[in-house]
């Protein structure tokens, strides 16, 4: 995982807010498919700094953060 600036080819991308995220604006992540990493971006500050994760490590995340 890496943090990057935020460049003209991640102003392209669609963006989409966590489903967990509440409509009073608290705390929540946009992610991004990049194709071969999913970039990921706090949705308070989307012109500044993302993390690229690879789509491996993603998934993995994903599978962790949803058993219950």
């Amino acid at each position: 995982m890496k943090a990057s600036s935020l460049g003209p080819a991640a102003g392209e991308l669609s963006w989409y807010k966590s489903s967990y995220s509440s409509g009073s604006g608290g705390d929540c992540v946009e992610v991004a498919d990049a194709g071969t990493a999913v970039l990921v971006r706090d949705s308070k500050r989307p012109g500044e700094a993302f993390l690229s994760v690879g789509v491996h490590e993603w998934a993995a995340f994903v599978r962790m953060a949803t058993r219950g």
